[in-house]
């Protein structure tokens, strides 16, 4: 604490330089800093990384694939004759889809 004239109260701790020194105001580590230490993520390696990665883009190009079959699974289905649009989206997923 300090003081309206510029003293400091008792209780306020003065850090020496030097390191040596250890006049019991050093004090260990807190509760939560210690847990953190202590939880340290370990470093993944980029191969599992690059494998996982892999594995995400084969998914969506599954997920995509068959997106466009039942896209088109629908206007097979339909009874109604097509519009231009539908008939156009048609051929383009049919021919998509066997050139796979």
């Amino acid at each position: 604490m300090k003081f309206d004239d510029g003293s400091h109260s008792a209780s306020e701790s003065v850090k020496d330089n030097d390191a040596e020194v250890d006049d019991g105001t050093n004090r260990p580590p807190g509760v939560k800093a210690a847990k953190a230490c202590g939880k340290k993520r370990p470093m993944v390696e980029k191969s599992e990384f690059q494998t996982m990665y892999t594995i995400k883009q084969e998914d969506l190009a599954v997920k995509e694939r068959l997106g466009k079959m039942k896209l088109l699974d629908s206007l097979i289905a339909k009874q109604e004759p097509l519009a231009d649009e539908e008939a156009a989206l048609k051929k383009k997923l049919i021919l998509e889809l066997m050139a796979n």
